[in-house]
């Protein structure tokens, strides 16, 4: 692994809180495009989403969200329940960080697509009883705004009106339309 990536990875366990942000956003940046280092960090990823630390959790999700990408052995779809699992976490904030970037997934091929898209669509159609189901759903809608930009697929927009077309509320209706407008 490249030194510098090393040196990023160390500094997300700093003491220094704007230290582990620096490292936190020079690997989601590296992570953009294709990397050859993504089974060197994999597994220790993996270990941490069930660490017992939130931030750790969110980061690993998110990590291997943008690792997908230079995945080619699919590993991600193996591995894809736990970081799924990871969009329930307890700390609201924990779970949202890993929704709004497991869309990421989808962009490394076409069974990561249909697999993130199809949860997506049931988490959508399931969490009327969460507790924070509007900022679900905007963050679902907003994965596939986000997903639909990348890959321009009519289906995938198809597909976000009829989640929206089933919200009987008009201002939360108003809100999510306002996502793909």
């Amino acid at each position: 692994m490249n030194p510098t990536i090393e040196s990023h990875f160390e500094n997300l366990n700093s003491p220094d809180k704007n230290t582990q942000y620096e490292a936190y956003n020079q690997i989601i940046e590296a992570t953009q495009q294709p990397v050859d280092w993504a089974y060197e960090v994999w597994d220790q990823l993996k270990e941490d989403l069930n660490d017992p630390d939130n931030h750790r959790r969110s980061r690993a999700a998110q990590f291997l969200a943008h690792l997908a990408i230079s995945d080619p052995e699919k590993r991600i779809l193996q591995d894809f329940p736990a970081i799924w699992n990871v969009t329930y976490d307890k700390k609201f904030v924990t779970a949202r960080h890993s929704l709004q970037s497991i869309w990421r997934i989808a962009l490394a091929g076409s069974e990561q697509k249909e697999l993130v898209v199809n949860h997506l669509v049931d988490r959508f159609h399931a969490c009327e009883e969460e507790k924070n189901v509007t900022l679900i759903r905007s963050d679902i809608l907003q994965a596939l705004r986000n997903l639909n930009d990348e890959v321009n697929e009519e289906k995938i927009k198809r597909m976000a009106m009829e989640l929206i077309e089933t919200v009987t509320d008009p201002k939360y209706k108003k809100k999510y339309l306002a996502i793909w407008k």
